[in-house]
């Protein structure tokens, strides 16, 4: 049995939602940056933050994926821009809390807008059954991401 020599890009997974989150991310950080004044990593924290408040940093973290120091560097400019606010828990003074300010609030649903449509683009050519089986086969993806991530070579 022969091994493969090379990947066919044009039908590995892994490359092809690669390829596709990096022109996407380039592109929302384009034109979020431009028109918003933020880029993705910080909207990303923005819509996290729109639908979970008063989180921490390393919770973000965990559901999107980014290093804690991209995170970290993010909420300073949120904070620092007036959008986002820390509290220290009450009950545990090692706890802080991340949540939007009011004009945090604001510059969320404003981008969000831009998002939707951004999506709405992407997804234009989908009938609604393949956006669902698309969302469905992401998902499951995503929940084998600790398993693929736990390969060691030669094992």
């Amino acid at each position: 049995m022969s091994q493969q020599k090379h990947l066919d890009l044009s039908r590995y997974v892994p490359a092809l939602v690669n390829f596709l989150n990096n022109k996407l991310s380039a592109g929302a950080s384009t034109c979020y940056r431009k028109h918003f004044g933020v880029g993705v990593v910080e909207w990303r924290i923005l819509s996290m933050l729109a639908v979970e408040s008063g989180i921490t940093a390393n919770r973000i973290s965990q559901v999107i994926g980014l290093d804690k120091s991209a995170v970290s560097r993010a909420v300073q400019t949120l904070q620092n821009a007036g959008y986002v606010d820390g509290q220290t828990d009450d009950q545990d003074a090692r706890k802080y809390t991340l949540s939007l300010t009011d004009s945090g609030q604001q510059i969320h649903d404003r981008v969000l807008q831009t998002a939707l449509e951004r999506e709405r683009r992407l997804l234009g050519d989908f009938t609604p059954e393949e956006v669902d089986t698309l969302v469905s086969l992401l998902t499951r993806m995503h929940a084998r991401v600790d398993d693929v991530n736990a390969v060691v070579p030669g094992e």
